[in-house]
């Protein structure tokens, strides 16, 4: 009790300096050559660190962590269920794996992200415009290495229901659009560590499954064809909570 108590009173200094850093490097830095790798690797370390101070725990077989290693050109599909998820991912996204998240619109634009975000290399999704910000996150991802991997919450915002949300089809229509496979992410029982409207997460553990790669043919019904990997992240993660997620 004393050590969590100190832990989370030596955060609140050491919490603030990390987000500066991880928030100015890009501005900073973010034209220099070999940034973005070196970047998302500081990242991964800072939320591992923030994990540690937090007393949260991340479970995830080595076969994931395997999995994940080796992965090349595919988009990662993430469940999204509290504001711990991007930390648990990018604590256990090996080195040798480059990833980059899709952030709204409003945050890529604004002044005092906007050049950092873009050094980061965020993909900048404007959700008014439908059809050409598909177009424009296609463009992108093709441009990509095939290591890194732009990660999407398919779901769209956090569930806060029992069970998976209804999921979106961007993802699935960009990996149709780009050749791309999907690589699902399922990650279960951080809302039950940070819900909303908590501050602080409880001491706990999140376990992560990484399924294996979907791929769906540029002729597959979108709709068949999101069903499809919703069901495969559906079964991973009923398993892990014993909750049934609803049909659509």
């Amino acid at each position: 009790m004393l050590l969590t108590l100190a832990k989370r009173i030596l955060l609140l200094p050491v919490g603030p300096a990390i987000f500066l850093f991880l928030a100015f490097a890009p501005t900073v830095c973010g034209t220099r050559k070999g940034f973005r790798g070196w970047y998302w690797r500081r990242v991964s370390r800072a939320c591992s660190l923030l994990l540690w101070f937090l007393d949260v725990r991340v479970e995830i077989s080595d076969a994931a962590r395997e999995a994940l290693r080796t992965d090349e050109n595919s988009i990662i599909a993430v469940n999204h269920r509290s504001h711990l998820d991007g930390f648990t991912m990018l604590h256990v996204i090996p080195d040798e794996k480059w990833v980059t998240f899709g952030a709204k619109k409003e945050l890529c634009e604004a002044a005092l992200l906007k050049r950092g975000f873009e050094g980061a290399g965020l993909l900048k999704i404007d959700r008014q415009k439908g059809r050409d910000a598909l177009s424009s996150l296609k463009g992108a991802i093709t441009e990509m290495p095939a290591r890194r991997s732009p990660i999407l919450f398919v779901e769209g915002t956090r569930s806060t229901k029992p069970g998976l949300a209804p999921f979106k089809a961007g993802a699935v229509l960009i990996a149709q659009q780009t050749g791309r496979a999907i690589r699902p992410f399922v990650i279960s029982h951080s809302d039950k560590l940070l819900p909303r409207g908590k501050f602080f997460p409880f001491k706990g553990t999140v376990h992560i499954d990484v399924l294996d790669q979907m791929s769906f043919a540029k002729d597959e019904n979108a709709d068949a064809a999101v069903a499809r990997l919703r069901a495969a992240m559906a079964r991973a993660y009923d398993a892990q909570t014993g909750e049934t997620t609803p049909e659509v």
